[in-house]
């Protein structure tokens, strides 16, 4: 196409007629809701149930203003706020492509050292939600209790710097300081990344980091505010030169376009001090027992990506749709999924750990989205830790098998050893690549090398059932090669 329309306020009457645009008036809607970390699973989730709810008339007054904590996001405020925050979201579904425009986010916070301009925002009682989407990582657990880690640098300089934080918690504690001096009530957290408990953990987070400066807030947060657990599933690949020009060849001209697969579950629990929208009404869940959905989707699907992308990596498979074509690992994902992990899933109302596991096959499988397994191996220290090292322990505790757990294991440390079978380096992929590399390469000679990272594996190296099997799947795959060996666990 050749003339392509600006993606505006000013000019969505302009767009294509297949394009669905906001039919309300933005210039009529009022912030609600503060969200840190616009990336684009946001963008395709949370921020699109807002929208279909503003679509129908509801939650005018709800409306997000974006913030970020990291400099790094400075580009993409940039781009969203010349297109004024508007986003095109391109579902991709192997019968066929749509695209809406989603203008739930109004605004977008300077982005500063001392994040003052956050905090102001968030001590305004107007807002009456506090959301996030920082990484399963970003949330301060010590990965081997699961406590908060008040050793890091970063808590340490926001306690004691409580009115100039760095991070997100540290802006959060001072605006609800500010709101609580201010006699106001405080607003929801609200966690949206793929944590058991995330909305706990949250807690946890913000009531420890407030204890390190002022014992009375901490007190008062853990007393009144709310932190919602919820689940959160939607397939969004990250943006590249292929999404880039399948939005222009739609016509338009939008620098921030977000692809998506034709799925999406939120999950909540209803517990929100300050009020919510109707999202229930858009099609979200709300439930007593978000654990239920949680485990089931954590355990089968966000374990069963590690499975998928750590073979793939070291197989030389982009993508997690190739991944599900290759018959070794495709093989090894199946038992592993029916074996290992759906005997520690319960149902939940509507279904059954089987069913689910056919469900995410064909998500996976999907060729219209495509979702590299670099993307879904990033940061494997914490999904790992998060995802199937607690399935490896309860299969332990109960006796049942966890072979192909080991395997998935000694497939991260071979992954970590940073080259591919066929002498492609992978590039550095993880918060704490150096220290995995160089456990990764003693590994190779000394399997227990790997295991001693007691931050991840805590006791897991001590028990012979895990620590011997590993051992012999990481010897395997150094010398017959990663596809031998999915094949024979496949086999059994």
């Amino acid at each position: 196409m050749d003339e392509l329309t600006p993606l505006r306020d000013a000019t969505l009457a302009d767009l294509p007629g297949a394009v669905s645009v906001p039919t309300y008036d933005r210039t009529k809607l009022t912030a609600g809701i503060v969200h840190i970390g616009l990336g684009n699973f946001h963008r395709a989730h949370q921020s699109w149930y807002l929208h279909r709810l503003m679509q129908a008339g509801l939650a005018h007054d709800w409306a997000i203003i974006g913030a970020s904590v990291r400099q790094a996001d400075a580009p993409q405020r940039d781009r969203l706020l010349a297109q004024d925050c508007l986003t095109t979201l391109i579902e991709l579904d192997p019968s066929g492509v749509s695209a809406e425009v989603v203008g739930s986010m109004i605004g977008y916070l300077p982005i500063e050292d001392d994040n003052a301009a956050l905090i102001a925002q968030m001590a305004d009682p107007a807002i009456r939600i506090v959301a996030l989407t920082v990484t399963e990582g970003g949330y301060y657990v010590d990965p081997a209790t699961g406590g908060f880690d008040a050793s890091h640098a970063d808590m340490q300089h926001d306690a004691a710097h409580p009115d100039t934080p760095r991070t997100a918690f540290g802006a959060m504690v001072a605006a609800l300081r500010q709101r609580r001096d201010a006699g106001h009530g405080p607003f929801t957290g609200q966690c949206c990344d793929n944590l058991q408990g995330n909305g706990a953990i949250l807690r946890q987070t913000v009531v420890s980091l407030a204890r390190l400066s002022d014992p009375a807030l901490a007190d008062w947060i853990d007393a009144n505010a709310s932190f919602p657990n919820a689940m959160v599933d939607c397939i969004v690949p990250a943006t590249g030169p292929a999404e880039l020009a399948l939005v222009r060849d739609m016509g338009i001209d939008d620098a921030a376009p977000v692809t998506h697969e034709n799925f999406r579950q939120w999950v909540i629990e209803d517990d929100f001090c300050a009020g919510r929208p109707d999202w229930d009404r858009a099609g979200a869940t709300f439930t007593d027992d978000v654990h239920a959905y949680e485990a089931m989707k954590i355990r089968m699907l966000n374990a069963g990506h590690q499975l998928l992308a750590n073979a793939g990596e070291i197989l030389s498979v982009p993508t997690i749709s190739g991944c599900m074509a290759h018959p070794a690992i495709a093989g090894f994902f199946a038992r592993v999924e029916r074996d290992e992990i759906a005997p520690h899933v319960h149902a939940v109302p509507g279904m059954t750990p089987e069913a689910y596991v056919t469900l995410i096959s064909e998500r996976f499988a999907n060729t219209a989205i495509v979702d590299t397994t670099r993307r879904v191996a990033f940061d494997g220290s914490s999904r790992h830790s998060g995802f199937v090292l607690p399935i490896l322990r309860d299969g332990l505790a109960a006796g049942t098998p966890v072979e192909g757990l080991a395997l998935a294991e000694a497939l991260w440390a071979r992954m970590c050893a940073g080259n591919r079978e066929d002498g492609t380096e992978i590039a550095p992929n993880d918060p704490h690549w150096p220290a995995l590399q160089t456990a990764a390469k003693a590994a190779r000679d000394d399997p227990a090398a790997w295991l001693a990272q007691r931050q991840y594996y805590g006791d897991l190296a001590d028990t012979p059932a895990f620590a011997t099997a590993f051992g012999r799947w990481l010897a395997m795959i150094w010398s017959d090669g990663t596809q031998a060996a999915l094949t024979a666990y496949a086999k059994g």
